[in-house]
């Protein structure tokens, strides 16, 4: 396997994180947001938002409890990183 397919993040992602938001970051359901390619910053602030209780969700407060510094930081990485491309319409 490549370095990057044995990343923490995206163990993580897998685990935790996939059935909601897709392996390649794109949420599977229209309610549920894409997260392929934000900034790191802002994953780890919403993640840590729904861990502290700042931010509320049914599914993700109680998910993004289970998480340590570690996880948010491994996650954050793994999803800012996958690229996303756009095709304006012509």
């Amino acid at each position: 396997w490549p370095a990057w397919a044995q990343a923490p993040g995206r163990q993580k992602a897998v685990q935790m994180c996939a059935v909601c938001h897709g392996l390649n970051g794109i949420g599977v359901n229209p309610d549920v947001p894409n997260l392929a390619g934000e900034s790191t910053l802002y994953l780890e602030k919403q993640l840590n938002a729904f861990r502290n209780g700042e931010r509320k969700h049914e599914q993700m407060s109680i998910i993004a409890q289970g998480l340590k510094e570690e996880d948010v930081r491994d996650l954050a990485a793994w999803y800012s990183g996958l690229k996303v491309s756009v095709e304006v319409p012509q």
